[in-house]
């Protein structure tokens, strides 16, 4: 038996195997299970998303022999039939090879005649937008009135270009691209029925690549088992679609951070040895950054079970969140203007050097730099101190003792906050934990108390990880329960809040209370900037 390819083998044969258009199926189910059936659909989106395959569906739903129904039966003569693609009254026409308006007279004239099979004759008409103004014309009239026995389906990926008449005459359903980690899921199951064994890591690469279409995603998937000789392995995978580990973009961040230019040049000299593409290497060091700005102003969203999460932490306390911004920046400007550079290589390089050129200075290397030039203008003060003097280290934010397990039970006398410091949770769930206060704690039943303003933390699974380590914490069964309300007393997070503000304010002081500091402000015309200075410790 010849061997079928994995988009045409696993293509979806009803609505409960469709991936990632829950709202267009939901629509459809209803309409179909009310008898509520209109006489044009227009399915619009991009390649690989589902609208062929809807098409389908739908079509087999409409003749399927059991009666017109959401969950057709998939064995009846009518729906073998239509995944075959023999069904007489299913006429699938391609517009981009049929965009005259006689072809399009010459389709329409057997619409009248009733369907020789099915219940319905349906028209199905991909890359609809392609018709001629004509062709559209000469369809108008049937399109609005069609015979009882006709069903239009029409599908485009570009719905600027069909006509407002058309338009108005159908039922329009807009399929999204689908995410990366739906993607991913589906891959895994369909691998996991073929029995070819496959690292998850490599599933997402594969996701990634296929920018939202699933029909991309399986004829890679297809190509990567092939390379990979019937395993689907993360290196295989990277050297089939050429990215860039992960590892050469870490060590990118890390030459920067020890200012090191050499090793800027040897990552760049790596890749192109491997014949990496360069564009792909700017992209990817985006997404990073991207990730890294968000430990930096979200750290609580980060998961415990992050593959990089040791590296994203370190590296987001070595760079200020205005360096990674402009970073950002460097490197989507840079991959802009690869095409009009000398050569790729060459403005690769040009953009990690400028990465290094615009790394941050202190503030002793800045006025470095512009104090000879005061001197020679005379405008340098009688009394300025030859170095900066650094503030003092802040106050580290206070941990209560850890409470043991063999504690006291009553509400009165456990302190929140000594038991959220030393609850076993991260991200999210700890967040979640951070913003309650305890209302009531009994032998089996702990009653906590959120503010309405942070319900967003009661989203699963935040609540059954924090009962969980409660669970832990204390050493029996314990049911917990959350009240929405406003909190009476200073919630841990509030508390943490209050003290990161007074290490701040602490900061800010010292800098602005700095000999070196006031000599520059008045020798330059300067102005300190609040928001960038970090308290230390």
């Amino acid at each position: 038996m010849s061997y079928q390819v994995l988009a045409r083998k696993w293509r979806p044969r009803n609505f409960s195997t469709l991936v990632g258009q829950e709202h267009v199926v939901r629509a459809l189910t209803h309409a179909l299970s009310e008898q509520r059936l209109h006489h044009a659909y227009l399915f619009t989106g991009t390649r690989g998303v589902g609208k062929t395959t809807l098409a389908r569906i739908l079509a087999k739903s409409l003749n399927c022999e059991t009666g017109i129904t959401a969950t057709p039966c998939g064995t009846c003569s009518a729906c073998q039939e239509i995944d075959s693609g023999r069904f007489v009254d299913l006429l699938e026409v391609d517009a981009a090879t049929n965009t005259r308006v006689d072809e399009m007279r010459q389709l329409l004239e057997n619409a009248v005649y009733a369907p020789t099979r099915g219940r319905f004759k349906v028209y199905v008409i991909d890359e609809v937008h392609m018709l001629s103004n004509s062709a559209f014309n000469a369809m108008l009239k049937t399109l609005e009135e069609p015979p009882e026995h006709v069903k239009f389906i029409l599908a485009t990926t570009d719905p600027q270009k069909i006509p407002v008449t058309v338009l108005s005459r159908c039922l329009q359903f807009n399929l999204k691209q689908m995410p990366a980690v739906a993607i991913t899921g589906h891959l895994a199951q369909i691998l996991q029925a073929e029995g070819i064994p496959f690292d998850q890591p490599a599933l997402a690469l594969v996701a990634r690549s296929a920018t939202g279409s699933m029909r991309d995603a399986l004829s890679l998937l297809d190509q990567a088992i092939a390379h990979g000789a019937g395993k689907v392995e993360e290196a295989q995978v990277r050297s089939m679609l050429g990215t860039v580990d992960q590892d050469y973009l870490f060590a990118i961040l890390e030459a920067l951070r020890g200012a090191d230019p050499a090793a800027l040049l040897q990552v760049a000299a790596d890749l192109g040895v491997r014949s990496l593409s360069f564009s792909a290497a700017l992209q990817e060091l985006g997404a990073l950054l991207t990730r890294l700005q968000i430990v930096q102003w979200v750290p609580g969203t980060i998961d415990e079970d992050e593959p990089e999460k040791v590296r994203l932490t370190a590296l987001a306390g070595a760079f200020s969140p205005e360096y990674v911004q402009l970073a950002y920046q460097i490197v989507n400007v840079g991959r802009a203007e690869l095409a009009a550079a000398p050569d790729e290589y060459a403005g690769f390089v040009m953009t990690l050097l400028r990465l290094f050129a615009f790394r941050p200075s202190s503030v002793a290397d800045v006025v470095g730099a512009a104090l000879p030039r005061a001197r020679v203008a005379g405008t340098m003060p009688k009394a300025i101190s030859a170095a900066p003097v650094l503030p003092a280290r802040a106050e580290p934010i206070s941990v209560p003792a850890v409470v043991p397990k063999s504690a006291p039970v009553a509400s009165g006398e456990m302190d929140w906050h000594q038991i959220v410091s030393s609850l076993a949770l991260s991200g999210l769930a700890r967040e979640l934990a951070q913003n309650c206060e305890l209302r009531q704690l009994s032998q089996n039943q702990c009653l906590l108390r959120l503010s309405p303003a942070q319900g967003h933390l009661q989203m699963k699974p935040n609540p059954d990880k924090l009962q969980q380590a409660l669970r832990e914490f204390f050493g029996r069964s314990l049911q917990v329960r959350i009240e929405l309300a406003q909190n009476e007393t200073v919630t841990p997070a509030e508390t943490v809040g209050r003290q990161r503000q007074e290490q701040q304010e602490r900061a800010v002081n010292a800098i602005a209370q700095d000999t070196f500091v006031r000599d520059v402000i008045e020798c330059f015309d300067a102005s300190i900037v609040e928001s960038s200075i970090k308290p230390i410790g």
